[in-house]
């Protein structure tokens, strides 16, 4: 039997949903100086750091460097964090965190950890939806959707032909 997919963010609210954020982190860091740092957790949550970094390029000046986070999702004690670029071009940066559903908070604390090596000026975190059902003491800075649900529903995030957010 096939699960049935209901369709929580459509194209059009996903990229409403980018612009908004892009603008929280950019009244965020305004004051800031130096460069601003975007990790996107492999996967999704780089595809959606790719898109905040365009819509910060067309609204503001800001410096801001995009950089791919890989980790081993299912198993992130096992596996090293691997960074592309070295851990100490983070020291004295800002650091933004993005992935694309918050579900236990496992792979945003793990991402932390690695991310913790380097001397950061500040980070904050990027999630499109954020599932609330937390194990790991994070949060979310900028959210694009909260949702309660069951331990038994699935939300994915899927960009491309049939971009949206879904549950299942």
């Amino acid at each position: 039997m096939e699960k049935t997919k209901t369709l929580l963010l459509n194209k059009t609210q996903i990229a409403q949903r980018i612009d908004r954020i892009a603008y929280q982190i950019y009244e965020d860091h305004a004051s800031g100086t130096g460069e601003l740092v975007m990790i996107g957790i492999h996967g999704n949550g780089y595809t959606l750091a790719e898109r905040l970094h365009q819509k910060l390029k067309e609204i503001c000046q800001l410096d801001i460097r995009l950089v791919r986070l890989r980790i081993n999702k299912n198993n992130p004690v096992g596996n090293e964090v691997e960074l592309s670029c070295d851990i100490q071009d983070l020291g004295g940066k800002s650091i933004v965190l993005v992935d694309d559903v918050l579900n236990s908070g496992k792979t945003l604390i793990y991402s932390m950890k690695a991310i913790l090596k380097a001397d950061t000026l500040k980070i904050r975190t990027v999630l499109m939806v954020d599932r609330d059902h937390r194990r790991y003491p994070i949060m979310a800075d900028f959210v694009g959707m909260t949702l309660s649900t069951t331990f038994q529903e699935h939300v994915s995030l899927e960009f491309g032909e049939e971009e949206g957010a879904y549950l299942s």
